[in-house]
């Protein structure tokens, strides 16, 4: 991981799915959990749904407030 990944976190909208034009920090847990369980998609789309399940999971979503707050 690296600061860019977390700043890609409240900036990308989610490309496809159910969950389409949702930016990946604002995903649900269960959504993420659900990629977890079958497998996350290939690229950096499936790397940063990864990162943000391992954050949301871990309870540590409040760390990209900033984020958010500077963009």
């Amino acid at each position: 991981m690296n600061p860019q990944d977390l700043e890609r976190l409240v900036t990308l909208p989610m490309p496809f799915g159910k969950h389409q034009g949702t930016l990946i920090a604002d995903l649900p847990g269960p959504y993420l959990a659900w990629f977890a369980r079958v497998g996350f998609p290939p690229g950096e789309i499936g790397r940063l749904l990864a990162l943000m399940h391992e954050i949301d999971h871990n309870g540590l979503s409040d760390l990209l407030e900033p984020l958010r707050r500077r963009g």
